[in-house]
């Protein structure tokens, strides 16, 4: 057998080393897959300010009682979220414009009010798309965030929002003011042991609008601040 001689052995270990450090190299850079996170972790049901709380006003029907709220904010020098449907926003758009204009944040509820969880990926898509897509061509601004109507989503729809930038959005706090029309009900469950980062849901009701100004004035008087759902995110 013939040996190598020294040049030979050197160069087969120089090659050898070579190969060696090429894959540590490429075992050290390849991607690593993070944690998965839960289709719940990814779903927003609180904001993290310590002292800010948000309403998040879910529109379907009534434009006087918007047009009411936002008086209302503006006296008490207040910020809120109006999920507007598009259905109703394409009904009303200098509503829309308005809330625009005196500096409330908008948001996404679909187009139809369906049931996202029971629409596939695609009818995700299609059904937060077109009511994005139309807000924000009414407002000139971004749409970031998106209410499913009535809770309701799956997995479908979180992906479907998340591939147009979109964070879903549930509340901490219900006043469910669209079935109980009382007043001091829907103080009570906007107030009571309410505290920072909290998402509060109510409607433009009738009632809603009466104590709105109670609602706002028990925030201020307990050294919390009303400000819209993207703020509260952070």
């Amino acid at each position: 057998m013939k040996k190598l001689s020294s040049r030979a052995v050197t160069a087969v270990t120089d090659c050898a080393l070579v190969l060696v450090f090429g894959f540590i190299a490429s075992v050290c850079f390849l991607p690593v897959a993070g944690p998965a996170v839960s289709l719940e972790d990814r779903v927003y049901r609180r904001g993290m300010s310590e002292d800010g709380v948000s309403l998040m006003i879910n529109v379907y029907w009534g434009g006087e009682e918007v047009l009411a709220m936002l008086d209302l904010l503006g006296e008490h020098h207040a910020a809120a979220t109006f999920f507007l449907g598009g259905s109703w926003a394409d009904d009303h758009v200098d509503i829309v414009r308005e809330i625009a204009a005196r500096g409330q944040e908008i948001g996404s509820h679909g187009y139809f009010h369906r049931d996202h969880d029971k629409l596939d990926y695609e009818g995700n898509v299609r059904e937060i798309g077109t009511s994005v897509e139309f807000l924000s061509l009414v407002t000139g601004s971004p749409v970031t965030l998106f209410a499913p109507p009535s809770g309701a989503y799956s997995d479908d729809t979180v992906r479907a929002a998340e591939s147009m930038g979109l964070k879903t959005v549930l509340w901490s706090k219900d006043t469910v003011d669209w079935r109980d029309k009382d007043a001091e009900l829907v103080f009570r469950r906007a107030t009571e042991g309410v505290k920072g980062g909290d998402l509060i849901l109510m409607h433009p009701m009738e009632h809603t609008v009466s104590v709105l100004g109670r609602i706002l004035t028990y925030y201020a008087e307990h050294g919390l601040r009303a400000v819209c759902v993207g703020e509260n995110l952070g």
